[in-house]
């Protein structure tokens, strides 16, 4: 087996990505996921123009999305209770979890969550 490993991009990690050059190195040879929640994320931000909206929907198509399923849900309870996470952090967190995937995440909640393996961005 390669040494591709399954990110997950949480939306504040494809902002992030999107928007500096120097955090695109993490999606180099690895396996890119998103959850649904998140391509809702993107493309429902209010103020998204057409040059934006392009560009995300360029990301969107290069990664796979993972949308939710009855274990997803069933984890997504569970974390919210344990963790009080917003609904669509839970979601997440829980897809990462089942899908084996690393979270790429810059919110420090989620970073914590101890199930879950995950990474962060250099924010400048």
């Amino acid at each position: 087996m390669s040494g591709k490993k399954k990110l997950l991009l949480d939306t504040n990690a494809v902002l992030y990505i999107l928007s500096n050059k120097q955090n695109r190195e993490i999606l180099r040879g690895n396996h890119l996921y998103i959850s649904f929640v998140t391509e809702l994320e993107l493309l429902s931000f209010p103020a998204i123009n057409d040059e934006e909206k392009e560009i995300i929907n360029q990301f969107i198509k290069n990664t796979e999305i993972i949308d939710i399923d009855i274990i997803i849900k069933e984890k997504t309870i569970e974390l919210r209770k344990r963790y009080r996470l917003k609904l669509p952090d839970a979601i997440i967190c829980a897809t990462a979890l089942l899908q084996k995937c690393i979270l790429v995440t810059n919110d420090t909640k989620l970073i914590n969550i101890k199930e879950i393996k995950s990474v962060t961005l250099k924010i400048e």
